[in-house]
């Protein structure tokens, strides 16, 4: 048993689990790798500066709400939402959809 393990065993292959652990296999880094992680730090940086230096000014970003009417807009949607009492209900109206097809004779 253990010679069949020994003789049909892949040559230079780590033991237990290939990707993980102290005996793996590392795959060797080439250029295109490096060249990858370069531009993937640049287009970080690149978002990084834009999210940091914004479009507007603090000056231009006051009252861009107010232009928008982003206040009567959040104000009626508030006003819809909050209700004192709940709408009525009817057992009709919360069994109604059971009521298909009932025929009558």
């Amino acid at each position: 048993m253990r010679l069949f393990g020994a003789l049909c065993r892949r040559k230079h292959m780590p033991n237990g689990h290939i990707w993980r652990g102290k005996d793996r296999l590392s795959k060797p880094v080439t250029i295109s790798d490096v060249q990858q992680l370069r531009n993937d730090f640049e287009i970080q940086e690149k978002n990084m500066f834009y999210l940091r230096h914004s479009y507007l000014t603090p000056e231009q970003s006051f009252g861009h709400a107010r232009e928008l009417g982003k206040r009567e807009e959040n104000f009626l949607k508030m006003i819809t939402r909050k209700k004192d009492f709940k709408d009525n209900i009817t057992i009709e109206s919360v069994l109604g959809h059971l009521r298909y097809k009932e025929a009558w004779d």
